[in-house]
């Protein structure tokens, strides 16, 4: 009876230790697969990185020869502006090829003209707020159909976080100022809905700009020129599409314009563009937006890049 208890004894310890040992190896197993699958991950991340970078390297290489092409003035048909709808990147990529592969990477873009909406840091110039831009302004919001009286409490705001020519390195306390649409909502009286519905209108540029009368939507030349009806604005956004403003004079001398004060700075080409992608590699997305600045007889450069 004894030899048969330690029989068993020993059955249920061997037993034991078997399960332990089997759970640790795939424990080891477990562990080994997840840390492949990070490392693929951070590959596959490196790779989408890699991809968008050649493809702000095309964005880039696209504005310098339009600047090339059109160097006085910046209109919505140019090359720049066409989309890239998703496109394959396997089926103009010359690579290696293996074996039961599945090289499942897609590249889609836009750019968009910077200046074709209303520049933020525009409402403060030195350090000030500017009565005319800060009519403009009052203009949108109100062509937007949201509250007028917004556009000082915006002012103020970029006033204030603007750095003066008194202002020392050692200022420890300066407002932050806007840096994304959503900074908006630090204003009493704007919505999330309110930023959705001003979101397509307005930019915070690195520094002031003008408006580019000839990308700007019908609710920004409307709000340029004081006593240019919305309708009448449509109007020449609509007959834009065949006839853009290759000086500043063609625009002043039109209809809809002639004789009336614009009080704010405007022009007819762009140095600053959006540029937006979206970049598939197998599981992995990418999404982006860029800023390029493409200053005259310079190549462009990229401001900044943020992901989302």
């Amino acid at each position: 009876m004894k030899l048969k208890r330690q029989q068993g004894v020993a059955v249920v310890t061997a037993l034991l230790l078997t399960t332990l040992a089997v759970t640790i190896v795939a424990s080891l197993f477990w562990q080994q697969q997840v840390q492949v699958r990070s490392m693929e991950n951070q590959r596959l991340q490196l790779q989408t990185r890699w991809i968008l970078r050649g493809a702000l390297d095309l964005s880039r290489l696209i504005l310098n020869q339009d600047l090339v092409n059109f160097p006085s003035y910046t209109q919505l048909d140019g090359v720049w502006a066409t989309p890239l709808e998703e496109t394959r990147l396997d089926d103009y990529v010359e690579r290696e090829r293996l074996q039961g592969e599945n090289f499942n990477a897609t590249l889609s873009g836009r750019m968009m003209d910077a200046q074709g909406r209303f520049n933020l840091a525009n409402l403060a110039l030195n350090g000030q707020a500017g009565a005319a831009e800060v009519e403009v302004f009052e203009r949108l919001l109100t062509n937007l159909r949201l509250d007028s009286g917004l556009a000082v409490a915006v002012a103020e705001l970029v006033k204030n976080a603007a750095p003066s020519a008194q202002t020392t390195t050692t200022a420890t306390n300066q407002p932050i100022g806007l840096v994304r649409v959503e900074d908006l909502l630090a204003v009493s009286g704007f919505t999330p809905q309110a930023i959705e519905q001003l979101r397509d209108y307005v930019i915070i540029l690195p520094e002031p700009t003008t408006l580019n009368v000839n990308t700007a939507p019908a609710e920004l030349l409307s709000a340029l020129v004081p006593g240019l009806s919305l309708s009448d604005a449509a109007a020449m956004v609509s007959a834009r599409k065949t006839a853009y403003y290759l000086d500043k004079a063609r625009f002043s001398t039109l209809s809809q314009v002639n004789g009336k004060q614009i009080l704010a700075k405007w022009e007819v080409r762009s140095d600053y563009f959006l540029a937006f992608s979206r970049v598939r590699l197998d599981r992995a997305t990418l999404e982006t937006q860029a800023l390029l600045k493409r200053p005259s007889r310079q190549p462009t450069e990229v401001v900044w890049i943020r992901e989302y």
